[in-house]
């Protein structure tokens, strides 16, 4: 008898649990002042995405389409580009872009001088196929610039040389060719064209001071360009390459090494006596010959003790 009792009392507390429990939150759901917060409609709907990626149509249908270029028609330099960017993308697998990478860009600017008879001619010359050289920009005596090469694109201007490290200047470099017959000054005009080019590809690509060079530093006794008129005292001024304190220069001291400073700023010693001439031409101007001189070795020690 008193184990039904129990039973009882204990049925009877639950039921009154369950009904308090159940009547306290039919008044709270029911209480208009209470915010209900129901699933989001974004989120339900919102379809899952799956832990892959599908290949993309568009890269898929061009990639595809490399092949059937008929490789005896001249492309442009864009199309060559696009057809080269084509060919990164293997088709037999899935594609997704990532975010975070680099374009390859330039961080030397090379000067020239064509060492032909107008800019018409250097540009006839870039574009047939036998020449087998070419630059990014070409700039006439009047002043005017013609852009044949996107600056990203690897130009054919350097040739072989060496300066530091860089053997293959080309893949790192912008190339410019000022329209020169080799001889005569380079007018006012050209030159201001240059400094505004120079301007702009400096501040875009961030191209250090130091890294303004012409062909002949790259490669001494093989090239000449540009020649010795070419004002590379102006461009350092604007901060396009180096030059020296022309009012005052000190003797270099006896343990100063002429040429571990060449070496130091980046010409090839394999041959002294053409990097000499070359270093010369460049910042003396006036005697050419691959002996340095008391003032040539001052001149060296100011832009090894200004910039190095």
């Amino acid at each position: 008898m008193l184990k039904i009792k129990r039973f009882w009392i204990v049925g009877l507390g639950l039921v009154f649990l369950v009904s308090c429990s159940t009547t306290k939150k039919t008044t709270v759901l029911q209480n208009p002042q209470t915010v209900v917060i129901k699933p989001s409609d974004v989120v339900e709907n919102t379809v899952v995405q799956k832990d892959t990626v599908s290949l993309n149509k568009q890269i898929n249908q061009q990639s595809s389409q490399k092949n059937t270029i008929d490789s005896n028609i001249a492309l442009s330099s864009d199309e060559q580009a696009r057809l080269l960017f084509n060919t990164g993308i293997h088709k037999e697998y899935d594609f997704a872009q990532a975010i975070h990478y680099d374009w390859r860009k330039p961080s030397y600017v090379m000067i020239h001088h064509t060492s032909q008879n107008s800019t018409a001619q250097t540009i006839r010359t870039f574009q047939l196929p036998h020449t087998k050289v070419s630059s990014h920009y070409v700039i006439g005596r009047d002043g005017r610039v013609v852009q044949m090469l996107n600056d990203y694109m690897r130009g054919w201007h350097a040739g072989r040389g060496k300066w530091g490290q860089i053997s293959d200047m080309n893949s790192v470099s912008i190339g410019i060719e000022l329209d020169n017959n080799g001889f005569d000054a380079f007018p006012e005009a050209q030159i201001s064209a240059l400094m505004t080019l120079l301007d702009t590809l400096k501040n875009r690509y961030s191209i250090p001071q130091l890294n303004f060079i012409g062909h002949s530093d790259f490669a001494p006794g093989r090239k000449d360009d540009p020649n010795v008129l070419f004002p590379w005292d102006k461009l350092a001024a604007r901060g396009f390459g180096i030059w020296y304190n022309e009012s005052y220069l000190m003797p270099a001291p006896v343990t100063f090494n002429p040429y571990d400073a060449l070496k130091l700023m980046g010409y090839d010693m394999k041959n002294p006596e053409a990097v000499i001439r070359a270093f010369k031409k460049k910042y003396v101007r006036t005697d050419l010959t691959g002996v340095l001189t008391d003032r040539d070795k001052a001149i060296l020690y100011d832009l090894y003790r200004k910039y190095y």
